[in-house]
């Protein structure tokens, strides 16, 4: 591949490849990945002959260029290309020019029961995955469609189907968020499944769904809600705490003191969506502040560009942001003349 910026314009440049699959790859099917830079950097992407001319200011161009520069690096080594990766690639490098896409892209979970791979879709997704490789207790705090629980569960199936831990055990606070337990139909087990529906829907995006119910039933994994976990300890396990906000203090403590010999523990939350009574502290605050310095625990902080839902979500996640940032302003202000 080599590029040649125009003299006449340092805003036009070309790029030009010499394997023809990677540049079909590079453009996609009737130039739509072109499509794509197009809308996400407002630049003018065309594809001639086995040429691809970006036109635009210096900046947009310059980011374009190293964008399908190094995209075209990850497709020589066999990584099939989607729009997708053209949208997370260009937020990616904004973010960070010098970043590697390689070290992300080709970094990838093996989930045998699935018989696929699952990447990281941004720099700090590839951190978190680094995090749980390193350390047998981490924390993965920020918003939601992160996918801070996703990876999580991800890691644990990799690490159960790989025989490096015996079981799983995933857990949920059952925090009631605008209705009431009491007033569901059904015994404790159903009023409590709807809680943890979300990590049944995480575990069987991973492996199929007959497999999923026979390691349920031979105890392999294990889903319950947090309170279950007292008085116990959790040896050879993956363990994975989600929606960890809704603990209280004692709470945190006590699933915190279950991990055994060989286990490791991913503990997920989102601090702006606590669901806890009114003047009740969160566990995992509390604990964030605590274990901040302490040796062997990781802590990974997501935030709302690193959203990998429908690109809706993470403008509703930064309106929401600024009205709370409005709405505190005044009381910060009110308390200062108080005072």
């Amino acid at each position: 591949m080599t590029s040649n910026n125009g003299r006449r314009n340092p805003s036009q440049l070309r790029m030009t490849f010499d394997d023809p699959e990677v540049f079909r790859a590079l453009c996609g099917r009737r130039d739509e990945h072109l499509r794509v830079l197009e809308r996400k950097l407002g630049l003018r992407a065309t594809a001639r002959g086995n040429q691809i001319e970006l036109s635009g200011d210096d900046y947009t161009v310059a980011l374009a260029e190293n964008v399908m520069r190094q995209l075209s690096v990850v497709t020589q080594k066999g990584y099939p290309l989607y729009g997708s990766d053209i949208e997370r690639a260009v937020t990616i490098i904004s973010a960070d020019h010098k970043v590697d896409l390689s070290e992300i892209f080709m970094d990838t979970i093996y989930v045998p029961s699935a018989g696929r791979f699952i990447a990281p879709k941004g720099l700090r997704q590839k951190q978190y995955i680094d995090a749980i490789r390193r350390h047998d207790l981490v924390f993965g705090v920020g918003p939601a469609g992160t996918g801070k629980t996703y990876l999580a569960m991800a890691m644990a199936v990799s690490a159960l189907m790989n025989k490096e831990v015996q079981r799983i055990v995933l857990a949920r606070p059952a925090v009631e968020a605008g209705e009431k337990l009491g007033f569901l139909p059904g015994d404790l087990a159903e009023k409590v499944n709807p809680y943890l529906r979300p990590l049944y829907d995480a575990l069987h995006d991973m492996m199929e769904l007959s497999k999923a119910r026979r390691l349920v039933e031979q105890g392999a994994i294990e889903v319950a809600p947090l309170a279950f976990m007292r008085g116990r300890t959790l040896n050879e396990s993956f363990v994975v705490l989600d929606e960890a906000q809704n603990t209280t203090i004692e709470q945190m403590k006590m699933f915190l003191t279950r991990l055994g010999y060989d286990s490791r523990a991913v503990i997920t939350g989102d601090l702006t969506q606590i669901d806890l009574p009114e003047r009740t502290p969160s566990g995992l605050v509390h604990a964030v502040r605590i274990l901040n310095d302490v040796e062997g625990v990781g802590f990974c902080y997501f935030e709302s560009s690193d959203v990998v839902r429908h690109p809706l979500v993470q403008r509703v996640i930064e309106a929401y942001e600024r009205d709370s940032s409005a709405r505190s302003a005044p009381r910060l202000a009110g308390g200062d003349e108080e005072e």
